[in-house]
């Protein structure tokens, strides 16, 4: 990484930190307490942020609205976030360094699906759709009992905030073009491709 890249990524964090501070200081002595970390992956720079029973929140540094879903995240669960370290982000660490290295298909680090009953749905269906593989939104519709409800499906698939983990990025348009991605279509470009690039291997 650049001296300049190196200097923004720090920046970013410093910003994303000081914000977090912020909110979380106007919640009592009796809140939950989160950890956050940062990783570097080979699409740029990523954040966790995790209590002691699994992944609340894993999303590029760039991510469109980012601090807002971090403190709507702080309200939701009571929360103050601090840096640190729990198990579960060394377990997702060591995860995404094998994914990333094409040696995983499968996480297992636990997660938190924290939304709606129909967002969940959406989100556990995502997990069931094959490393290697992509699906279309109308057919995770048609999945979830849903056939006509793809927009719907398209929001919740939107709102999910633990990226790769649950792999919203292999859903794509019935036309065959890629759709939408938090993170940006070129990353999802990529995780497709490396996916298919790999899957052979399994």
């Amino acid at each position: 990484m650049s001296k300049k890249a190196m200097k923004s990524y720090h920046c970013l964090q410093d910003t994303i930190l000081k914000n977090i501070e912020t909110v979380s200081v106007k919640l009592d002595k009796h809140s939950n307490i989160l950890k956050i970390s940062f990783i570097d992956t080979q699409l740029g720079h990523m954040l966790v942020i995790s209590d002691d029973k699994g992944i609340c929140l894993l999303e590029f540094t760039d991510r469109c609205r980012l601090e807002r879903k971090i403190s709507m995240l702080i309200f939701k669960l009571e929360a103050f976030i601090i840096p640190g370290i729990t198990d579960i982000i060394l377990s997702i660490k060591d995860e995404l360094k094998a994914y990333f290295s094409g040696k995983l298909i499968k996480f297992k680090t636990p997660i938190n699906l924290l939304g709606s009953q129909f967002q969940k749905l959406v989100w556990e269906e995502l997990m069931c759709i094959p490393y290697g593989k992509t699906q279309t939104y109308a057919a995770l519709g048609c999945a979830i009992e849903k056939p006509i409800a793809y927009r719907a499906v398209a929001s919740a698939n939107a709102a999910n905030q633990i990226a790769i983990v649950i792999p919203c990025h292999r859903v794509i348009n019935s036309n065959g073009h890629l759709g939408g991605y938090a993170g940006g279509v070129t990353r999802k470009q990529w995780l497709i491709d490396h996916e298919k690039k790999h899957v052979s291997q399994y």
